[in-house]
């Protein structure tokens, strides 16, 4: 068995664990309310959940009796059987039990024979497909966690159930290091940081779409800055395209049928119909503008980027703070280049995400390359040609990377690249995508040597991802105490007292001129508590004046979370903090 194989197996085991203990829940939960009603109970990530129609609320307390009934019942070491049953008889079982819930979900069953887990003598049973563990005592290390509410099947028409979450792990330790990992994550939640920092919002006027604050669009902007910079460098030209295109536009590219339930429609009084779409994607209005004019092989290839804003619906489950919203910023850029060229763009496209990652300290967790959907578009030789030759590129690279079957874009194979962040957890930002369709959707062409004209290879690709995405992972990464390059305040002065101030002032022009952001702080308040509020909002240098430091031309130095590094020249001070900036340097906390 092979490395992926075995983590494939384990994956498994693991769900299947987490499954069981979902029934372990209800189980317990039954003993705890005879007249309990069961709606679903799935293994989810890091555990499970089962929601529940009660004669009452659940309060906190009763989360400790029931995890100590499902360790009773893990304990007992209950065998777990499938049996198998007609349909007729389990819905005369189900009607004595007035279960509501499974008599429903048997409506989208036509099944004549009904697979159906018993756990022990009859004392639990349960509509279900499996598979679970063969005996509750193969389940290791559970905890009852929260309460929320659910409504049943997700229609707020439908009555609303009591859901409890449970974790579930191989062991007590894994489950400890969890919990110790979790504390620590709620304590950079990016959500918890960003409100505190005033960094962003979000408004029910917009579900799931941030509304960024002064200092929080100062982040943004920083990241495009050195975005543009970088791509300038690389020979990228920067277009923009409209956030409204026709139906027909996404008609042709294939995303009508292929993204659909993702993209918001909208019409116009003069129409009976949708006919306009907002971009989910760039590529449509990119490849708009590359049919403008006529393309011969010395233009190519032609790399072509775009900050764009794009919309995608995502449910209300899905949603989570920054990491995943309904509007975003996506850094797009398209290479639209030869057969032959491929190769060697992607070569290049690799060795610039590598190096760009590292700006931000963050190490590449794996690469994946991720080949043809069921719901993919275009020839089989284009699609075997495009995943050949991405595999040759990472072969020969010495690139270590995973298959991900199956998973690629519908228009192409792709090369995603996972990031880990300091709390080990990955998260996928880069992509690259070998598109040999839309080109020949949108008809796309180039004049070659022998004067005949040839479509070109897309190559789509991004490196943030989601800019938003991208800001909320550096805020739990950092902890919220950003680089001083990408700080939105990035120095406070504190003058002692009043007549320190001008002094104060002196001090921020100068560091303005030479692009670093300071303010100053002349609250009534003691130099401590002014000291401290700077500490509070990670902000990287505190800068004391007073009258030592006026009658030297220096500054008293506070590095974050440090104390008083003693008086500096300002012209060395001011020196030292170009550079920090210049060079992006990051100290780890």
């Amino acid at each position: 068995m092979n490395d992926k194989q075995q983590e494939l197996k384990n994956n498994e085991d693991i769900e299947r664990m987490r499954h069981s203990s979902s029934h372990v829940l209800a189980q317990a939960v039954l003993k705890m309310f005879p007249e309990a009603k069961f709606g679903i109970g799935p293994a989810i990530e890091n555990g499970f959940y089962y929601d529940f129609e009660l004669p009452r609320a659940l309060k906190e307390e009763d989360l400790p009796v029931i995890e100590e009934e499902m360790k009773n019942i893990i304990k007992q070491d209950l065998p777990i059987v499938q049996k198998m049953r007609k349909r007729e008889d389990f819905i005369e079982y189900l009607k004595l039990k007035k279960q509501d819930y499974k008599l429903d979900l048997l409506n989208e069953i036509p099944d004549k024979e009904l697979s159906t887990y018993v756990t022990g003598d009859d004392e639990f049973i349960d509509l279900c497909r499996g598979p679970h563990v063969e005996s509750t005592g193969k389940i290791g290390a559970v905890k009852v966690d929260r309460i929320a509410g659910a409504y049943w099947r997700g229609d707020e028409k439908n009555p609303m159930l009591q859901r409890i979450y449970g974790l579930a792990f191989g062991t007590q330790k894994e489950l400890d290091d969890y919990l110790d990992l979790r504390e620590k994550l709620e304590a950079v939640d990016h959500r918890k940081l960003g409100k505190e920092l005033d960094l962003f919002s979000f408004h029910e006027e917009s579900p799931a779409s941030a509304f960024w604050h002064p200092k929080g669009l100062k982040i943004l902007n920083t990241l495009i800055s050195y975005w543009r910079e970088v791509h300038e460098r690389e020979g990228y030209v920067e277009v923009r395209t409209p956030v409204l295109l026709t139906k027909e536009t996404w008609k042709r590219s294939g995303h009508l049928d292929n993204f659909k339930e993702k993209m918001y429609m909208c019409k116009t009084d003069d129409s009976k119909d949708m006919n306009y779409a907002v971009k989910p994607m760039n590529c449509d209005g990119g490849m708009l503008i590359y049919k403008t004019s006529q393309k011969s092989y010395k233009d190519l290839p032609l790399k072509m980027g775009e900050i764009g804003v794009v919309h995608r619906y995502e449910s209300s489950g899905e949603t989570h703070g920054l990491m995943r919203v309904r509007e975003f910023t996506q850094d797009d850029a398209h290479i639209y280049c030869t057969k032959k060229q491929v190769k060697d763009e992607i070569r290049k496209l690799i060795k610039l995400f590598m190096d760009y990652y590292k700006t931000f300290h963050f190490e590449i967790h794996h690469i994946e390359l991720s080949t043809r959907p069921e719901n993919s578009i275009g020839s089989d030789e284009n699609w075997e040609l495009a995943e050949r030759l991405m595999k040759e590129v990472l072969d020969d690279g010495g690139v270590i990377y995973k298959i991900n079957e199956g998973d690629g874009a519908f228009y192409g194979p792709k090369i995603d690249f996972h990031l880990q962040d300091k709390m080990g957890r990955t998260w996928q930002c880069g992509t690259i995508q070998v598109d040999f369709a839309q080109p020949e959707n949108f008809e796309l062409e180039y004049i070659d040597e022998d004067g005949n004209k040839q479509r070109p290879i897309m190559l789509h690709r991004v490196v943030y991802g989601s800019i938003e995405r991208f800001i909320g992972l550096m805020i739990e990464n950092y902890g919220g105490i950003f680089p001083l390059w990408l700080a939105p305040e990035q120095i406070r002065i504190v003058p002692i007292a009043d007549r320190h101030e001008k002094y104060a002032n002196e001090i921020q022009t100068l560091l303005a001129k030479n692009g670093v952001s300071a303010t100053i702080d002349i609250k009534s308040e003691t130099m401590q508590a002014r000291i401290r509020d700077a500490e509070l909002q990670k902000i990287p240098y505190v800068v004391v004046v007073g009258d030592k430091e006026q009658e030297n031309h220096t500054v008293s130095v506070r590095p974050h979370g440090e104390s008083n590094t003693g008086m500096v020249d300002v012209e060395e001070f001011i020196n030292n903090i170009i550079e920090e900036i210049s060079q992006k340097k990051y100290e780890k906390k």
